[in-house]
């Protein structure tokens, strides 16, 4: 029997809360680390629909399930107060407006044979998104572990630690990795708050706490594009950075459907439009197998995800409430924004190339902190100007 997260009333509709992931999905920019960012902005923060608690739970959950990260959260989150229906349509609000857009960019991109301009556009997007997504960074660290100040981080010195451990193992293996989110879980869990089972080792657990051209195309492709990202879904945790590896190594090595320059500007067209960088699994399936394949492609993607978040949410938030469970959130939490960092300094890295794309970031950030109330949106169309201007003068 599917049951509500919560029986208080909230504060919003579904209405509301699909008109903002439609919203979010068409001018959200910045990647899964700008993405979350910007729910815990606008819900917990500005809008007060959502609890701290309830978000830093989606959060934890999102990187506990396979699939892409920004998008379990907002299915997540749209299912706190109205169940499966709320999950659905946010689901549906956030991912459809970037598949529309990458769909339509596919057909450019055949009609005209490259993306020499949207290359140039992205030398100024690319440099102004790592900004957005290093703020975003800083305050999800600042809110859900401690302020940089050495009183308040020697209190959560093993938090830190997770976090920084999260960090560095992101920038090394250029990937997520699930083992030490559920490692550093367990570890605050035991040392924090010690479930009865740990304390007295004769009485086992009940169960275990976490459950894993337009229709030009054939049937066979079909087929292996929907086995494949089914696959990317269901096996890849974390950001769009987790999964471009794993879609290279098929799409390219090997289906070779697609030649190496076509899968550079396959994410370079996900980093260039809003929503989930995981959307540039739609632009390459269009470009395999035309409309179909792009709608295979995403489905197959994204499926995973929303049933894995759809079962295992009522249970999460059930036991949620238990102290040990709670120190369990902590720790992976703490990991998971230390991983999302990480992947802030590889895209950075490869992003900011030389002085004008270093300045496109820092003039970023510099409009974020003393520039109240400007939208990320402005930012990233002056940026993409920018970007063009250059490359033309140069």
């Amino acid at each position: 029997m599917e049951e509500q997260l919560t029986k208080q009333q909230p504060a919003y509709s579904l209405l509301d809360i699909t008109k903002y992931f439609l919203k979010m999905g068409t001018w959200g920019f910045g990647g899964p680390v700008a993405l979350v960012g910007y729910m815990q902005r606008d819900l917990v923060e500005q809008k007060d629909w959502l609890t701290t608690e309830e978000y830093k739970e989606g959060l934890a959950l999102a990187q506990l399930a396979p699939g892409p990260l920004a998008a379990q959260l907002g299915i997540y989150i749209g299912f706190v107060h109205y169940g499966l229906i709320g999950a659905t349509l946010t689901g549906l609000a956030f991912v459809l407006p970037s598949f529309i857009m990458v769909v339509l960019l596919g057909m450019a991109y055949k009609l005209y044979g490259g993306l020499t301009w949207m290359q140039a556009v992205f030398y100024g997007v690319g440099a102004a998104v790592i900004g957005i997504v290093a703020m975003s960074a800083y305050k999800l660290t600042v809110k859900s572990i401690s302020k940089f100040e050495p009183a308040a981080m020697k209190s959560k010195w093993l938090l830190w630690l997770f976090y920084i451990a999260g960090v560095v193992i992101t920038i090394i293996t250029e990937r997520e990795e699930i083992l030490l989110f559920l490692g550093c879980g367990i570890v605050y869990m035991v040392i924090k708050a010690p479930p009865r089972w740990v304390k007295k080792p004769a009485v086992l657990p009940a169960g275990i706490l976490i459950s894993t051209g337009f229709w030009k195309y054939d049937g066979k492709t079909l087929q292996e594009i929907a086995w494949f990202f089914a696959k990317a879904g269901a096996f890849v945790f974390g950001s769009g950075l987790a999964i471009v590896p794993f879609l290279h190594g098929g799409v390219v090595k090997e289906f070779g459907w697609l030649t190496e320059n076509q899968f550079v500007d396959a994410v370079a067209v996900a980093m260039i439009t809003p929503g989930p960088v995981v959307i540039t699994v739609g632009f390459i399936g269009y470009l395999v197998a035309g409309f179909p394949g792009a709608c295979v492609a995403a489905l197959a993607t994204f499926l995973p995800c929303y049933l894995f978040t759809v079962a295992l949410a009522p249970s999460f938030k059930k036991i949620a409430k238990n102290t040990s469970i709670k120190a369990f959130v902590e720790g992976i939490t703490a990991s998971v924004i230390g991983a999302l960092v990480g992947s802030v300094i590889i895209i950075g890295l490869r992003s900011i190339v030389d002085i004008p794309t270093a300045l496109i970031a820092l003039a970023t950030v510099a409009a974020l902190i003393y520039i109240k109330k400007i939208q990320e949106p402005y930012i990233i169309g002056i940026a993409a100007v920018i970007g063009l201007i250059i490359k033309i003068s140069s």
